[in-house]
């Protein structure tokens, strides 16, 4: 089964770079996109041979994330079902026979940390949601985490200690979600490998030079470590700031 995430940064303009392209010879089973900033009915997306899941936010343009399954899931649920946290469209789980399928879009701490607390909250929400949902069944997390975890996923660790995506106790969060019993599929397969990146700004030709930071991820629960074949990095694929990543696993 092959599995791709995608952080578009606004769905219409990635159409527009490609989009489709990509999907059609990617040809996932489940492909997660996010940050579609957009509203229902402002898209119409002829996926031939996929079901389609949609969660928009509240506020016009902003966030949102998309599901697009060539199976049928039994359940699907959008958000954490804590008012809080679901009016900005970041979280979609998809229940399959043998596993959740959860579609995040992680909020940023923002500049000056001005969300920074709000973020600690949401860390510990969303953590205590994954678990409830791996005490049923083993659950795959995608999606766009706002965090680089060690200093070998971005470029310029030392320069970024308090900036949003690195700090301290972004990074703590991220650590106690891998303990709770979850891997990071990619460090799993390429433990030391650099300058793998999947977010680049757009300023000073930081995706020309590489500077980037590794902020999408595959996280699995542990029990299903056995049944991974390979986690992949698809940087070459342009139409957003972020890059596609993917999940094969049996």
């Amino acid at each position: 089964m092959k599995l791709v995430s995608w952080n578009v940064n606004g769905l219409r303009a990635c159409v527009k770079k490609g989009f489709l392209d990509y999907f059609e010879e990617v040809d996932a089973d489940i492909f997660c996109v996010q940050e579609t900033k957009l509203q229902e009915g402002q898209i119409d997306l002829d996926l031939v041979g996929y079901h389609q899941y949609w969660n928009y936010a509240e506020k016009k343009g902003y966030s949102g994330t998309a599901v697009f399954a060539k199976d049928k899931p039994f359940t699907v649920k959008y958000g954490l079902g804590i008012e809080e946290h679901d009016n900005e469209g970041r979280v979609i789980t998809l229940e399959f026979e043998d596993f959740y399928l959860v579609n995040v879009y992680t909020p940023n701490s923002q500049r000056e940390l001005a969300r920074l607390d709000y973020r600690m909250t949401w860390e510990d929400e969303f953590r205590k949601y994954l678990k409830e949902l791996d005490s049923i069944k083993p659950i795959i997390l995608c999606g766009d985490l706002n965090v680089a975890h060690k200093g070998i996923d971005l470029k310029n660790p030392d320069t970024n200690r308090r900036n949003a995506g690195f700090t301290d106790e972004e990074r703590g969060k991220m650590t106690e979600l891998l303990g709770a019993g979850f891997i990071d599929t990619f460090r799993y397969f390429y433990p030391g490998k650099e300058d793998a990146y999947t977010w680049w700004s757009y300023m000073r030709k930081a995706r020309d030079r590489n500077v980037g930071w590794r902020i999408d991820y595959f996280i699995v629960s542990e029990r299903l470590k056995d049944r991974l074949k390979d986690a992949q990095i698809h940087s070459e694929v342009m139409g957003s700031d972020h890059c596609p990543v993917m999940l094969e696993i049996e």
